[in-house]
């Protein structure tokens, strides 16, 4: 008998197995994880903030919801007669209105070509500063910030010099250019002329803050994604659509809404620009409710085109939310 046949072989123990998970320990979703520490925190860092903005805008949004259902005029505001509640008379008359519906055409035309102008712009610049160096972007910087901080009546008052029909610079310019004679054109004598140059008076000053919040997105695009990108053939477009875009999506998103936000609330410049009595081709939704309000002195439908706005605003607020929170489920 061989020693192999005498030896008693050596038992294996059996592989130890895990114990099984206890449903507490499965994975948490990020929303799950954002909500495990509860909300009291939160609410308590916000608390400030929204008892300021309750004072501040709690009392004149609830008079002006309260205006919208009344007839309130000059007989009402000088306590002549008492108010009297029409329900929704005012939105019937308001909405029934054809020069309703042609202002909020203008205004969403007037709003879409100011955001896209400035988006385009502040990217093609914010991607250009990226390209120079550190002196000329400190300058260029500089010249940024002090336009995004010049006063709107300042910026207004700048905008007609330089478009004035008679001794406005911009119209000296185009002259020069040969087949051009643009001496004493009055760029307001139509509305799309004139709102083409509140448009970009609006985009002027808004491309600042938007240039300076994209050159901050573009130091966190990694470097690495970028020459790798490089490597496998993709060319300057291919980079930007591919790595550049997806990481700004959240910055952009931002930035498109509260230019909607601006823009279609933008009143001053067309206030100033045509000296205080905006004529019918003018008319936005902000100054058409003003003169609802203050010239014709029919308070209460001032009051309802006021709230439509909102409304309108508010279905832009609830668009960038949800995108927002579709790049935070994927994140």
């Amino acid at each position: 008998m061989s020693a192999a046949d005498t030896t008693t072989p050596a038992k294996v123990p059996p592989p130890r197995q895990a114990p099984p998970t206890p449903s507490s320990a499965v994975a948490e979703t990020p929303r799950e994880r954002r909500t495990r520490g509860g909300t009291a925190v939160p609410w308590a860092l916000l608390a400030p903030c929204l008892l300021i903005l309750a004072l501040v805008l709690g009392y004149p949004l609830v008079r002006l919801v309260t205006l919208s259902f009344q007839k309130f005029g000059q007989s009402q505001l000088w306590g002549f007669q008492p108010a009297e509640s029409v329900g929704l008379a005012n939105f019937t008359e308001v909405l029934g209105d054809g020069e309703f519906w042609a202002v909020v055409v203008r205004t969403v035309v007037f709003t879409t070509g100011a955001v896209v102008f400035t988006m385009v712009a502040g990217m093609l610049i914010a991607l250009l500063l990226q390209q120079v160096s550190g002196w000329v972007k400190t300058l260029i910087n500089i010249a940024l910030v002090a336009s995004w901080g010049m006063p709107i009546i300042v910026a207004t008052t700048v905008f007609k010099w330089l478009f004035d029909s008679d001794y406005g610079v911009f119209n000296a310019l185009l002259s020069k250019l040969p087949g051009l004679d643009m001496v004493g054109h009055n760029w307001f004598a139509s509305g799309p002329q004139g709102l083409a140059v509140i448009m970009l008076l609006v985009v002027w000053g808004a491309v600042p803050f938007v240039v300076i919040t994209l050159s901050a997105g573009l130091t966190q695009v990694p470097k690495e994604l970028q020459e790798a990108a490089r490597l496998d053939g993709a060319g300057a477009w291919g980079v930007f659509r591919y790595v550049t875009l997806p990481i700004l999506k959240p910055i952009i998103v931002m930035l498109t809404t509260l230019s909607v936000i601006w823009d279609m609330g933008v009143f001053p410049q067309v206030f100033v620009m045509r000296n205080g009595h905006p004529e019918d081709e003018f008319q936005l939704l902000t100054t058409y409710s003003y003169d609802k309000a203050f010239v014709v002195n029919d308070y209460a439908q001032g009051s309802a085109i006021a709230l439509l706005t909102v409304l309108l605003l508010l279905g832009v607020v609830a668009v960038y939310m949800r995108q927002m929170l579709k790049i935070g489920d994927v994140e």
